[in-house]
């Protein structure tokens, strides 16, 4: 029995459905009626997370000192770790102390960051498609969203020039991501020099989200935004655990650069929560220091899933593009079809799930995006129920 008088606060009630909670109710649906499901849907990285992370976090429960409220920042020996990764992959140079900040996983810092810097009425801009939190978490703040499109014409990179610049001087922020989810296109370095130009002149904090950057193929190496001189000093850059060393579900993530920046988010986080738990935080050490050979099996799963189903979608019409970094590959509807309609009927008629484009912004419709998160021979199963269902491009 439902109480008409008790309803959620306004930001609660103003978000869209989030679309993965919606397609776990579908999913559950199909299960009810006997479909085998192939989940492409979400960024869910299948197989087992490494062993030596398993056996760090194990030894790491074992001790008694690990069994307390870690520290609200971090322990000294996480953030360290996160220094010293930074230098090895990006030759950039943080100072753990107030340069770094371990993260319940990205998602949650990346939505309490425009709780700790956006005021009602303050103007955010976010690309369109982008993903959920980067234009979620400034609406549950109150900001309003100015979405700048995104095109397949402009290789899914944002146009600063197509920004008039009363918008920009009015901005307080900018969300972007590059390698990008959805749509998996990279950006070269001259965008990022680019960018932190214009952010300067405009006076607006950058928020980069490099969560895909072990997630490159074929030699690409994929930009940090601190690399670019001057952007420590308006700017910061969110990584995940999650997707490269398979972690999704142990929730370890961190943010790093402007230490003012950085202050404000742990400040609001102290209000929040307690931290990740310390056990964890020494596998997530682990996990960073990792050998390279482990990137390099990640990074060849990955690209030759790739090029499988690309090759397998050609033979259906589909021209899908052959992108150099992330889990997903960005696949258009089929002429005259909408995301939400074609991904619904993939569904219904093969049991492959699929995330409708829309679901990332109104610049992601009439595309959906497939995850690169089952092996080549349930990938395989997945093309040839598209094929005997008959569901072509043309």
């Amino acid at each position: 029995m439902s109480v008409d008088w008790i309803k959620p606060a306004d930001r609660v009630q103003a978000l869209p459905p989030y679309v993965f909670a919606r397609l776990d109710e579908l999913k559950a649906r199909a299960r009810e009626q006997g479909l085998d499901l192939i989940d492409l849907g979400m960024g869910n990285p299948d197989g087992a997370t490494p062993a030596p992370i398993v056996d760090a976090a194990i030894e790491a429960l074992q001790d008694q000192r690990n069994h307390g409220y870690p520290p609200f920042e971090g322990t000294g020996s996480f953030r360290k770790t996160i220094a010293d990764w930074y230098y090895r992959r990006y030759n950039v140079q943080l100072d753990s102390e107030g340069e770094a900040l371990p993260l319940i996983g990205s998602k949650e810092g990346l939505a309490h960051l425009a709780i700790a810097y956006i005021n009602p009425g303050d103007l955010v801009l976010v690309p369109s498609p982008s993903y959920p939190a980067h234009f979620r978490g400034p609406l549950i703040a109150g900001g309003e969203i100015y979405s700048i499109p995104l095109s397949a014409k402009n290789d899914w990179l944002i146009d600063l020039g197509s920004i008039p610049d009363d918008v920009a001087d009015r901005a307080k922020m900018l969300y972007f991501n590059y390698p990008n989810n959805p749509t998996g296109a990279t950006a070269p370095r001259e965008f990022f020099e680019e960018i932190v130009t214009w952010a300067r002149r405009h006076e607006i904090v950058l928020v980069h989200d490099l969560c895909y950057a072990e997630l490159a193929f074929d030699g690409y190496q994929p930009t940090s935004l601190l690399e670019i001189d001057g952007a420590k000093e308006i700017g910061v850059e969110f990584h995940t655990l999650s997707k490269t060393y398979n972690m999704a579900g142990w929730r370890v993530g961190f943010v790093v650069g402007n230490r003012h920046i950085i202050q404000g988010l742990r400040t609001l986080k102290t209000n929040l929560d307690y931290g990740i738990f310390s056990a964890l935080q020494k596998a997530a050490e682990t996990a960073l220091n990792l050998p390279d050979h482990y990137l390099d099996d990640v990074q060849k799963r990955y690209s030759e899933r790739r090029d499988f189903l690309i090759d397998r979608f050609a033979k259906l019409g589909w021209t899908v593009a052959k992108t150099k970094a992330t889990m997903y590959l960005w696949i258009p509807c089929p002429p005259g079809m909408g995301s939400t309609d074609f991904a619904l009927s993939v569904l219904q008629k093969t049991g492959v799930v699929l995330t409708p484009g829309n679901a990332f912004g109104e610049g992601g419709e009439g595309y959906v995006r497939l995850s690169l998160i089952a092996d080549l021979d349930r990938l395989g199963t997945a093309l040839d129920r598209l094929e005997q269902a008959g569901i072509r491009y043309a």
